[in-house]
């Protein structure tokens, strides 16, 4: 396969990173991390409101996931809060139900964010009652959920039918969950109602298992985002710190574990633009692509994280260098939305 980012795309993420590095997360994080689990700054709210960002996938947009996956990368590269593509997710399936808050969900006035089952024993239970929805149970953690207004949970009923139903958070039990990631707040959200016929749709056969896919693929350029800027500042250590009167890079073991990182992160890329392509054309072994992709990188960027932390020696394990904070939210996104045994089982019963 042939590809390459085009000149819109590049520039794309190259004003976002502009924007991620003049705000810095991870300094604002150290701010408030004795104070409780990540938060949305007014900053990050304004710029969602400004870019217009988490209308990406409409149609009147006209964005596509690998335009998308150019920015989820830049913000797991500056660790930060906004779960931007879990936004975009949204706010995409709140048009295709045309749901009257889609506009307001669009501009970043209330924020939806997409729930779902979790891909290995769900906890979440979903009939249709009558006219109304039945919902029980538990979804799978959400990032982001403290700041929320809104959750659009999707989900497959017990009789195979996929619907989607919008919740008030302020009408469901949000249970914070205490994790490694201190970069994000994850929450899930417990269920035990009944949703009346006006405020549920069915959604046409398979849109629950392309969000899920979706959210799966953005974990991983989330991870990847983070590992690339591990990669970056290990080899920028490795030219600075000396031994024996000699720069540590230029140690033969040293540029071998250099070497390693860079291709996991430049394979990992490949494999994953390979899935957002299938994603945006919607291809029959889109599945096989996200498992694929999700799987080699999960594993990809979490050893490439690990591999930091050895070349960095004592100081990466200091708490006031941001290795750490990095490698927690890259252990978290290996866990989440699929763990790597998980999609290496569906890729050999594919």
């Amino acid at each position: 396969m042939d590809f390459a980012l085009s000149a819109e795309q590049t520039s794309l993420a190259d004003s976002e990173r502009a924007w991620l590095t003049k705000n810095d997360p991870l300094q604002t994080r150290r701010q408030t991390v004795d104070e409780g689990p990540a938060r949305l700054s007014a900053a990050d709210r304004r710029h969602l409101t400004d870019s217009g960002l988490i209308g990406l996938l409409t149609d009147e947009m006209g964005g596509t996931h690998v335009d998308l996956a150019v920015l989820t990368e830049e913000h797991g590269r500056a660790g930060s809060a906004i779960p931007l593509a879990d936004l975009a997710v949204a706010a995409r399936l709140l048009e295709v139900i045309d749901h009257p808050i889609r506009e307001v969900a669009e501009s970043g006035t209330e924020l939806v964010l997409p729930a779902v089952s979790t891909r290995e024993d769900s906890a979440l239970h979903a009939d249709v009652d009558g006219t109304g929805l039945r919902l029980s149970g538990a979804t799978a953690p959400i990032s982001g959920l403290l700041d929320a207004d809104h959750i659009l949970l999707v989900t497959t009923t017990v009789s195979g039918t996929d619907v989607a139903a919008l919740l008030s958070v302020e009408s469901v039990t949000v249970r914070t969950l205490e994790t490694l990631d201190l970069t994000r707040s994850w929450s899930v959200v417990e269920l035990d109602l009944v949703v009346p016929e006006s405020e549920w749709s069915a959604l046409p056969t398979g849109t629950a298992a392309y969000v899920h896919d979706e959210l799966s693929t953005y974990r991983s350029f989330d991870a990847l985002g983070a590992a690339a800027q591990l990669v970056d500042v290990t080899v920028e250590y490795a030219g600075q710190r000396t031994q024996f009167d000699r720069p540590i890079g230029s140690f033969q073991a040293i540029k071998h574990h250099c070497a390693d990182m860079a291709v996991a992160t430049e394979s990992s890329r490949a494999a994953l633009w390979a899935a957002a392509i299938a994603l945006d054309d919607n291809l029959d072994t889109r599945p096989t692509a996200v498992s694929a992709a999700a799987a080699y990188a999960g594993e990809a960027t979490s050893t490439t994280a690990q591999t930091a932390l050895q070349v960095h020696g004592g100081i990466g394990f200091t708490w006031e260098h941001d290795l750490h904070l990095l490698l927690r939210r890259i252990k978290v996104d290996e866990l989440l939305d699929g763990s790597v045994s998980y999609h290496r089982r569906r890729l050999v019963t594919a």
